[in-house]
């Protein structure tokens, strides 16, 4: 190895610049053969480890937000979903709302895409390098549950905010105690018109009484969470069922 190359690499290394590292070599070649000149060459370099590091940032914004499965809007099968406005879904998914700190809310039956939808939203949010989280309605209030116990609420609070996007998936499944019900109730209020929320829902708003419990709180609730807010409901069957159907058919 020369002493300029291991130069190189030393200077790359505290530059903390790998993907460079990996590439000036080959892209030096690929110069030399295009008849490029040096600040060509340099801005290829560079153009790669800003594109690495672009992509690293979003795989880890991906990881940090703890979907339980990757979905994205290419795999969503609208034709079997008819009710849903994939023109108003596709144009969900610029973002606009996550800058404006709006709500969406996911309304339907089991199994008609409203996870899908909803978890779609959040990773395309992610590659535009917005910073998401996911829960479930039931995971979200036991850390909330557990972390009241522990006396770290008010620490939990400060971080309740950090996200741009919290998506709360399988709201109404569950009933919650009274005390789950208040903790939520004070997580959504704490981001109300500071960040947004997207909530996924069995049950029609007059229903939400059944899962928390109080029809004031209820109602202070829907207030918020509704207010300049995108609502879908979505009407049909369960596309998991009709796909179970379908192969049972296949195989008959």
């Amino acid at each position: 190895m020369s002493l300029n190359k291991m130069l190189m690499e030393a200077y790359l290394k505290k530059l903390k610049m790998p993907q460079a590292a990996k590439t000036y070599e080959s892209l030096a070649r690929e110069a030399a053969d295009n008849n490029l000149d040096y600040e060509e060459y340099l801005l290829c370099v560079l153009e790669q480890e800003v594109h690495q590091r672009e992509n690293n940032r979003i795989q880890r914004g991906i990881r940090q937000a703890g979907f339980p499965v990757i979905k994205t809007i290419e795999s969503f099968d609208f034709l079997a979903i008819p009710s849903l406005n994939k023109p108003r879904v596709l144009k969900l998914m610029q973002g606009e709302y996550i800058r404006k700190r709006e709500n969406i809310l996911l309304i339907g039956n089991s199994g008609v895409g409203k996870t899908h939808i909803a978890i779609a939203l959040g990773y395309e949010a992610c590659r535009q390098g917005m910073r998401v989280k996911f829960y479930t309605a039931a995971g979200l209030i036991n850390e909330l549950l557990a972390a009241q116990q522990e006396y770290r609420l008010n620490r939990l609070e400060k971080q309740w905010l950090a996200p741009h996007l919290v998506i709360l998936d399988e709201l109404g499944y569950v009933p919650f105690s009274k005390i789950g019900a208040e903790l939520l109730f004070q997580f959504c209020s704490s981001r109300y018109e500071r960040g947004s929320l997207i909530i996924t829902t069995n049950l029609e708003f007059p229903k939400w009484t059944e899962v928390l419990g109080d029809e004031q709180m209820t109602a202070a609730s829907l207030d918020r969470l509704t207010h300049n807010a995108h609502i879908l409901n979505i009407d049909g069957e369960s596309y998991r069922f009709k796909q179970a159907l379908s192969k049972q058919t296949n195989v008959d």
